[in-house]
């Protein structure tokens, strides 16, 4: 008997392969799903079912692909109506030698999840552990948010499942979720992959409530956002009609010519370097989202009906960039900018700079009260944790639709955490025509290194 994790880097996606007896269960698989075949050629078995804990909103489920690869059964909740696979419910076994899959009704996050506990028959049958989805997470709960006119409706759900089905499988049992720390689908994840429901049920924050009223008003004070995939996301899953990824994704280089004539028909420049490479020197009209926040942030601002061309520090990143979008349900991705900014540039093509600022000028321009917008990207949780002061705020998420809000005629420094967030906005700005615009490198990491005044709001 064996279990393996499949880690999805960007997306803190995790999804499981586990098996005995020559055959094997796959939970959650993503679209680039060659790797779950590896193992079982590995492990000497046969992807025999494929199981869903629920309908996903922040990457494409490779079920149906690995389905037509494997010919397993594609397995899910039956509370919603999915195009495809077999609906199960509770109390649902399915067996592979000694080891044994229950379903198990885990509805809140969405009405159709499902968590599948799993137990070893030669040992007495009892739990092990428990796939939970995005039912229960390490230091978290699922959020709620999906159904607003149901709202305390589906938390009192979630309190159920949680408290009422999958608690009582005992505090030994291993927990299993489907996304770790840094995932959209939780706020307050450990950055660990193991826990037990008993360890959760002790310190887990979300769990220390008095009781069901408690807990529902705690998920309705949620604040979470909702990048405009996520809408996708769910369409594509329900249908299961993703198109086969290829492996490897293949995307070629381009020249500088037939980028800027494939821009100049709509095509999308993505520049995926870091954030001091772009501010060197960047395409115009290009957006800028460094390459490890791709799976966070593509989804903000790309379109689906529109080629993607990378430009890329060196060839190394194409694939990871081309695969990240892959997983977000991004398919036309037809070229990369051969040789990079390099190649652009000895073409003598025009190029644009964002000049960077440190965290000391950024002070010493608010104590000479220098005519500058101080613009803040972070989510307004972390604004209100502590600012700089003077800073406006505005999610980098929200800035395509309220551009207006941001005045165009002073220098404009973008600010984040780190500089990351901060880079994004920056390039959003010169795509719309602003023409003063820097970047504070460091950002609120570097102003807490350096001793930067910081105001909160409590």
């Amino acid at each position: 008997m064996f279990l393996e994790t499949v880690r999805s880097e960007g997306l803190s996606h995790l999804s499981y392969l586990l098996g005995d007896g020559g055959e094997a269960f796959v939970i959650d698989p993503r679209r680039d799903c060659r790797v779950y075949e590896e193992i079982a050629r590995r492990k000497g078995v046969r992807i025999t079912h494929i199981l869903e804990t629920h309908r996903n909103e922040d990457y494409v489920v490779g079920s149906s692909e690995l389905a037509r690869r494997t010919g397993a059964e594609v397995l899910h909740g039956g509370r919603l109506d999915f195009a495809y696979g077999t609906p199960v419910g509770e109390g649902d076994r399915f067996r592979a030698g000694d080891l044994e899959l229950r379903v198990l009704e885990t509805p809140g996050h969405t009405d159709e999840s499902i968590s599948i506990a799993f137990a070893d028959r030669s040992s007495g049958g009892a739990p092990v552990g428990v796939f939970t989805g995005d039912a229960l997470f390490i230091g978290d709960v699922g959020r709620t948010d999906f159904y607003p006119d149901r709202a305390e409706e589906v938390a009192g759900l979630l309190y159920d499942s949680i408290f009422e089905t999958l608690l009582p499988l005992g505090d030994h049992v291993v927990l299993y979720p489907a996304h770790g720390a840094g995932s959209v689908c939780g706020a307050g994840m450990a950055d660990r992959e193991i826990s037990t429901l008993g360890y959760e049920r002790r310190f887990n924050p979300a769990l220390q409530v008095p009781g069901r009223a408690e807990f529902v008003e705690r998920k309705l004070r949620e604040q979470h956002d909702q990048p405009p995939y996520f809408r996708q996301m769910e369409k594509v899953n329900r249908s299961g009609s993703a198109p086969a990824a290829p492996d490897p994704l293949g995307v070629p280089p381009v020249s500088a010519e037939d980028l800027q004539t494939q821009a100049g028909r709509g095509s999308v420049i993505l520049d995926v370097r870091s954030p001091e490479a772009m501010g060197g020197a960047l395409i115009p009209g290009s957006l800028g989202i460094p390459l490890e926040m791709v799976p966070a942030f593509a989804g903000w601002f790309l379109p689906y009906d529109r080629d993607l061309l990378l430009v890329v520090q060196d060839g190394d990143q194409v694939d990871q960039a081309a695969r990240f979008l892959l997983r977000l349900g991004y398919d036309r991705v037809p070229g990369y900018l051969d040789e990079g900014l390099h190649g652009w540039e000895i073409t003598g093509r025009d190029y644009q700079t964002i000049p960077s600022v440190s965290a000391r000028e950024l002070v010493r321009r608010i104590d000479a009260k220098e005519s500058f917008l101080l613009l803040d990207v972070r989510k307004e949780s972390e604004f209100r944790a502590g600012h700089l002061p003077g800073a406006q705020h505005l999610y980098v998420g929200e800035m395509p639709s309220r551009l207006h809000h941001i005045p165009g005629d002073r220098p404009v420094v973008t600010f984040c955490g780190s500089g990351m967030r901060a880079v994004i906005a920056a390039t959003i700005l010169k795509q719309h025509g602003f023409r003063q615009v820097e970047n504070c490198l460091g950002s609120m990491a570097a102003c807490s290194a350096a001793g930067c005044p910081i105001r909160n709001q409590g």
